[in-house]
């Protein structure tokens, strides 16, 4: 995410009942049962850092990656507060640009969905497989034609944190399923007068069998496909699909 200024500043708050933890939880269960190294994390589009430090605590030696400076500031407050060895590095995903091999990759949170184009998405599997280690892990989630068409829809949603009020706001285009957001934020001021600032972007849907091929061009293979950070498998309902791919050695 590149140039979220004001969505940094309220990410964390917006997204309070964001199961973190199960996920973590999850990675860790597939990293052991697909045969990956707990050692380099690499997670992409990390935002403000609260997947990184979980892992960092499950173990691993992690590296948040994110083209946002807003979104990394606030990881490095975390950083600071637990004292954890998280590395912190401000790249584009679709220019990654390791110093050595990584074991296992995640990019979470429909992160990938925020790419404009098919082109980038090749470009961030290419770049993931270049620098993981033969054999290692890429992990990560997507949104379904479900939550595209259905739950996002042309819905609003709003959220009354009582200082910090959010209106949300989608259109969906059914030409190619992608979903236009419109983010208002009213902050409330020492004066007690609210201040607003505005955030917009897309998400785009990518197809199973456009991430099968391009992660295939990439050389790197599917080995499962979950319906959200859990052992069940995809179904017409599900809203987050999390693959989990391999290095072909």
């Amino acid at each position: 995410m590149s140039g979220y200024s004001a969505f940094a500043r309220y990410y964390d708050r917006l997204t309070e009942n964001v199961d973190y933890a199960g996920a973590a939880s999850a990675i860790e269960r597939y990293v052991e049962r697909f045969g990956g190294r707990k050692g380099i994390l690499l997670d992409i589009a990390c935002g403000t850092g609260s997947l990184c430090e979980l892992m960092s605590r499950r173990g691993f030696d992690v590296i948040g990656t994110d083209s946002s400076e807003e979104m990394l500031s606030a990881a490095m407050d975390k950083k600071f507060d637990s004292g954890l060895a998280i590395q912190y590095l401000r790249q584009d995903m679709t220019k990654l640009d390791m110093y050595g091999t990584i074991d296992v990759t995640v990019c979470t949170l429909d992160s990938l969905n925020h790419l404009e184009s098919e082109q980038q998405l090749r470009q961030v599997f290419e770049r993931v497989s270049l620098f993981a280690y033969p054999d290692g892990l890429f992990i990560f989630d997507v949104n379904t034609l479900h939550k595209h068409r259905d739950v996002l829809a042309q819905n609003a949603f709003t959220y009354d944190l009582g200082d910090l009020f959010c209106a949300w706001q989608n259109q969906y285009d059914p030409n190619d399923s992608s979903v236009a957001i419109f983010l208002d934020f009213f902050e409330k001021t020492e004066s007690g007068l609210y201040e607003r600032s505005s955030e917009s972007f897309s998400e785009m849907l990518w197809s199973d069998e456009l991430l099968t091929s391009a992660l295939e061009d990439a050389g790197m293979a599917v080995l499962a496909r979950y319906d959200g950070y859990t052992d069940l498998p995809l179904d017409d309902q599900s809203q987050r699909a999390v693959y989990v791919a391999k290095k072909r050695a």
